[in-house]
């Protein structure tokens, strides 16, 4: 049986994501977009490829969206390679900030009043 590409793995072809993953399809650990990803440590010439960039390019924290982004990879495998780092312990998953809660209406009138009374 012969193939139609004699070179099928040349570089630029798309290599298939299952791949990058190493078979894993789902990520044990749950992610937000805005689920901050911190280096803990160095990238390891045995490594993967992609999971070397998280490391080098997470020095200062990056949200998992910019992270994807700059990998040009989905967000769904970027979170299995995330989710292998963090096990391994080489990244840190910082949870994101949440959105501070709306001031109670009648403080917000004291001060005001206060204010106008300066």
């Amino acid at each position: 049986m012969t193939s139609d590409n004699p070179k099928p793995w040349e570089e630029g072809t798309p290599v298939p994501l299952y791949v990058i993953t190493g078979g894993e399809g789902t990520s044990a650990k749950a992610f937000d977009l805005v689920t901050l990803i911190a280096t803990r440590a160095e990238p390891e010439p045995s490594m993967q490829p992609e999971q070397a960039s998280i490391l080098t390019m997470c020095a200062y924290p990056l949200s998992v969206a910019e992270v994807s982004a700059y990998l040009s990879l989905p967000f769904s495998v970027v979170t299995v390679l995330l989710s292998q780092l963090v096990d391994d312990e080489r990244v840190e998953a910082i949870a994101p900030v949440p959105v501070a809660a709306f001031p109670d209406r009648g403080l917000l009138e004291a001060v005001i009043h206060g204010l106008r009374r300066l």
